[in-house]
Parts: C-alpha cells; sequence; structure tokens
C-alpha cells in the first residue's frame, strides 16, 4: 500500500538520526526522556545548567544504547544561551528534528515543613523564578529551536506537563499531623499555573506552525514515585484508579509516539498518562 491509499505496515515509531534537545535533561525525568529518545535511534541532546550530571548521564545513555548523545550547558531563560546551544548541536549534528520543553522548578513539599509554599506567603520572586524556567524558558525555547525547525519545514515539539496542569493540586496529600492549618505546606500555585500554560503554548504554535511541517504537542505527566515517604505514596495511590504512583520510565512511550511519524496527524492534542487521576 501506499501512504495515499493506506499502510499495510505498522505505525513507524523510529527516531533513527533524529536530533533531540531535552531541557532540564539532567532531572530525574528528562535523563527517562533521553532514553526514550534513544531507545528508537534517536540522538538525544541534554541541555542543562547542570553541566557536569548532564555530561555523566550523557555518557552512560551512549554506552547503554549505541548512540551518538550530547550534553550542553543551557540556561532556558537566556534567549543568548538557547541560541548558543542550538547553535553548537547545529555545529556537531548538521540538524535538530524534535524539542523537549521538560525544564522546570519543581520545590518539594512532602517532608519539607516549609511553609512560604502557601499562596499568602508565596514570595513573589518564587513565582518569577518559577514562570521564568518553567513557561517564559518554554516559550524561549520554542521560538529558537521551534523556529529553526518551522525553517526546514519539519520537527515535533513536545511540552512536558502535568496533571496538575489540569486539575487542582489535592493539598490533603501533603497535610502534616499537628501543624497549624496556615502553616500547612502546599503545592506552590506556580506548578499548576505553568503546567496550564504549556498546554496553551502548545495549543497556539500547533496552529501557528501547521503548515510549516512542525507539529506541537502537550504529554501530560502523572507522579512519579520518587522515594517519598510510605504514608505518601499510600495517600497519593488512594486518588489513582490504578492504585499507584507512576515509575519513571511508563511514560517513554508516549514521548518516542508524538516525536515520531506514528503520530504524524497529531498536533495540538495534550497525551495524558496520569493513571486515571484525572478522570476522578
Amino acid at each position: 500500500m501506499t501512504k495515499e491509499t493506506g499502510r499495510a505496515a505498522g505505525a513507524d515509531f523510529s527516531l533513527a538520526g533524529r536530533v533531540a534537545i531535552i531541557t532540564g535533561g539532567a532531572g530525574l525525568i528528562g535523563l527517562r526522556h533521553a532514553e526514550a529518545i534513544a531507545s528508537a535511534g534517536g540522538l538525544p541532546v541534554l541541555a542543562d545548567l547542570n553541566i557536569d550530571t548532564a555530561s555523566a548521564r550523557a555518557q552512560a545513555i551512549e554506552a547503554a544504547f549505541g548512540v551518538p548523545v550530547m550534553a550542553v550547558r543551557c540556561d532556558v531563560t537566556s534567549a543568548e544561551s538557547i541560541e548558543l546551544m542550538l547553535k553548537r548541536v547545529r555545529e556537531k549534528t548538521g540538524r535538530v528534528d524534535i524539542l523537549v520543553n521538560n525544564a522546570a522548578n519543581n520545590p518539594k513539599v512532602e517532608g519539607t515543613g516549609r511553609d512560604f509554599s502557601r499562596v499568602e506567603d508565596f514570595p513573589l520572586e518564587q513565582w518569577d523564578a518559577d514562570v521564568a524556567v518553567g513557561l517564559t524558558g518554554a516559550f524561549l525555547c520554542a521560538k529558537i529551536v521551534g523556529g529553526a525547525m518551522a525553517e526546514q519545514k519539519h520537527g515535533s515539539i513536545v511540552n512536558i506537563s502535568s496533571e496538575y496542569g489540569m486539575i487542582a493540586p489535592d493539598q490533603r496529600l501533603y497535610r502534616k499531623e499537628g501543624i497549624p492549618e496556615e502553616q500547612q505546606a502546599v503545592k506552590p500555585v506556580t506548578y499548576t499555573v505553568v503546567k496550564a500554560g504549556l498546554h496553551g503554548l502548545t495549543l497556539y504554535l500547533s496552529t501557528y506552525w501547521a503548515t510549516s511541517g512542525v507539529r506541537v504537542n502537550t504529554l501530560t505527566l502523572g507522579g512519579v514515585e520518587n522515594a517519598q515517604p510510605r504514608d505518601f505514596l499510600e495517600r497519593a495511590a488512594s486518588r489513582i484508579p490504578l492504585g499507584r504512583m507512576a515509575k519513571a520510565y511508563e511514560f517513554q512511550g508516549a514521548l518516542i509516539y508524538l516525536c515520531s511519524d506514528a503520530s504524524s496527524f497529531v498536533t495540538g492534542s495534550n497525551l495524558v498518562v496520569d493513571g486515571g487521576k484525572s478522570v476522578w
């Protein structure tokens, strides 16, 4: 069968030879994104402020999957830094095909006992910093890297969001016994605002670049198990239909799908991988 009449074979999930820039690539989820790209034959670029960790993880991925992997220092709040990163990537690989907007501030709540997270006490400086990294940074990367992909008439952008960009955080998860209500730590307001804003960016760019061969989608992730206290894990699991938090690798198939030709007719979408939590 031809492409015009239909395809007899399965969908094409291969990323062979494609170059994928992953912001926040040195982090827990950024690492898993890079592994996913590499497993499908792609060439991950770990873009992160923490170049030492990014370099070490790049070497480990390269050894495990046998594909070239780059680590590049990048400050997503700086257009100059992003432009330099893109220049280095293109000088070494000659191309860029995929942008995964993953960088974000994500201050931990559980177990910290901090109360500045409450709206009444939330510092404007923290608001500005969180929005600068998670939302302005995604815009700048899309503007610069996405703009380059639009010029070459092909590319895929995946904005990494969270279930808390769709539903409000259940602040009961973070409650500590014996602490007055006004001192209870909460998931910060910026986390929801940034993650919700990312899908707005997806919607806008998906139509803006629709005729330029650049697809733009959101991948919305559920909570990830990462050595949280047992009581927190139990409370979280009780609110998820599948009865547990995600493993860090369980988003990889969805990312490969959105980056590959398997999703060639998908743009402006929000692929939710949350164990069913947002259904309730």
